[in-house]
């Protein structure tokens, strides 16, 4: 079997024949008149009538003075019918092939065909051509389809060949962004404003995670990649906005998971004068619309469980749900040595730097890889959510909604704290959690606090990231992204081809 190098001297021994012919290898128009898809769709309006159509070069077959090229572009493949006899003869000037030149070509190379629309004698919907361009020399060949493409690394280092090899990852993605269009859609017309904020904050919050830094010369301090949109979104509501939301990358310093990513896509918004029951009914209309529109179908098998979207959403008090599960613990009266038993009892991390939060919320989850909802977790206690609003009418709980689904938290949303005062001091225990060992605790960001000081409306806010999407389109997070982020590694073949790069 030919190794990597042996198959690109050939192709490279064929591109200097195709510029000794004069001809350019790499031009850079095309004059595509339809995609590939309309020539069998269209069959009735195109027959007898001239096209040009262009795609990548699948399959080559030569007999004689006749030919038969697929390609395929990204609507589908159509055949090319070649006959020597009449198709027009090589011009350089115009990076034209004749048929004596078809031997130039490999699978891979993209072409330009114009010609008649046909149905040869195999009753074969096809394009006759008349004339054949070269737009693109490929210098390696790409992996058999009938093979497939299937070693998990290299399909995630070399995603551009796992996308055209296997056309249903290609297909994922074209859903991950359907999901994006269907939450723009459904919150633009419901009078949300999509606002950009920065990525580089001089204080990162918003979130339990540990932040990347980086160094900014123009102002000579550093900076950290945001964690989470909150912050600058909810200082837009105290500008004078009412309903806001962002969609774009955050970024948590964290280990890989099927679930997570450090980088990952995550939408925010943001409504004044609402509150969490308001925006729990809100964002269960979005998630059914977005579902929906990604997938066609609101019913699924997800990890074993069996969901719809279309049942009621249950509310569970994340309070009786830790007793019930855990031998009746009071959350809000235990100590954190009873936490402790309790995660050792059931076989869960212990770690030296737990704190009663940690250790509560690691219990919680624990439970929530069994729950197949759709579930909105409520009543959160107010030391583990620094950011939301007490429930007034059980002040030591939050007004926190936090959606469930095939054991996976897919949203979290809150009636938003706006009390300067409150938050200041909630601040001040996230920066003794911090200083106590925890790098994921908040961070002291007293400009915010300043900003409430001005004043904000009370309002609601949630967050979701692509998580959501990875879950419905049952994958994990790597596979769920089409460029993961890997170990950096060269292929000893590439380092063999260029030398000269040192690499």
């Amino acid at each position: 079997m030919a190794t990597i190098s042996e198959l690109r001297n050939e192709r490279l021994r064929k591109l200097n024949e195709i510029k000794k012919l004069g001809i350019n290898p790499y031009p850079s128009k095309s004059a595509r008149t339809n995609v590939l898809v309309d020539i069998s769709q269209k069959f009735d309006l195109l027959e007898n009538k001239a096209v040009t159509v262009v795609g990548r070069v699948i399959n080559i077959r030569k007999f004689g003075k006749i030919a038969f090229i697929v390609i395929g572009d990204y609507s589908g493949e159509v055949q090319l019918f070649l006959n020597g006899s009449d198709m027009e003869t090589i011009n350089p000037n115009n990076s034209q092939l004749g048929f004596n030149e078809l031997p130039l070509l490999d699978t891979g190379d993209f072409i330009e065909a114009n010609g008649m629309v046909i149905k040869t004698k195999t009753n074969e919907i096809s394009v006759q051509v008349k004339s054949l361009r070269l737009l693109t020399k490929s210098l390696r060949p790409l992996p058999n389809s009938r093979d497939g493409f299937t070693n998990k690394e290299e399909r995630l280092r070399r995603r551009y060949v796992d996308m055209n090899v296997n056309k249903d990852v290609r297909e994922r993605f074209v859903r991950r962004s359907r999901f994006w269009q269907a939450t723009r859609h459904f919150l633009d017309s419901n009078g949300f404003i999509e606002i950009n904020i920065p990525v580089l904050e001089h204080t990162t919050g918003g979130a339990d995670a540990n932040p990347f830094v980086t160094h900014m010369d123009a102002l000579d301090q550093d900076f950290y990649l945001r964690i989470s949109h909150e912050l600058p979104l909810k200082r837009l509501l105290g500008a004078g906005f009412e309903k806001v939301y962002d969609i774009g990358p955050r970024f948590r310093n964290e280990n890989y998971s099927d679930e997570h990513l450090p980088e990952h896509v995550a939408m925010e918004w943001y409504w004044a004068f609402s509150d969490w029951q308001e925006g729990m009914s809100f964002q269960t209309d979005l998630f059914k619309h977005v579902i929906n529109a990604s997938f066609k179908t609101l019913k699924f098998d997800l990890n074993g469980f069996k969901i719809n979207l279309e049942d009621e959403w249950e509310q569970w008090d994340y309070a009786e749900t830790i007793a019930k599960h855990y031998d009746q613990i009071d959350i809000f009266n235990c100590s954190l040595d009873d936490v402790k038993k309790q995660l050792s009892k059931h076989h869960l991390e212990v770690a030296q730097t737990d704190n009663k939060a940690r250790g509560i919320d690691k219990l919680w989850k624990n439970i929530r890889q069994n729950v197949a909802g759709p579930v909105w977790l409520i009543n959160t206690p107010k030391f583990i959510s620094p950011l939301s609003k007490v429930n007034p009418d059980r002040p030591d709980t939050t007004q926190r909604f936090q959606a469930v689904i095939a054991g996976t938290e897919i949203s979290n949303g809150f009636s938003e704290l706006n009390d300067p005062i409150d938050q200041y001091d909630r601040f001040l225990e996230q920066q003794k959690m911090r200083n106590d060992g925890d790098s994921e605790a908040m961070m002291m960001d007293i400009d915010f606090v300043e900003m409430l000081e001005y004043g904000m409306p009370p309002a609601c806010g949630l967050g979701f990231s692509e998580r959501v999407f990875w879950l419905f389109e049952g994958v994990t997070a790597r596979e769920g992204v089409p460029f993961p982020q890997m170990r950096y590694e060269i292929d000893p073949s590439t380092r063999d081809i260029y030398p000269d790069a040192k690499l």
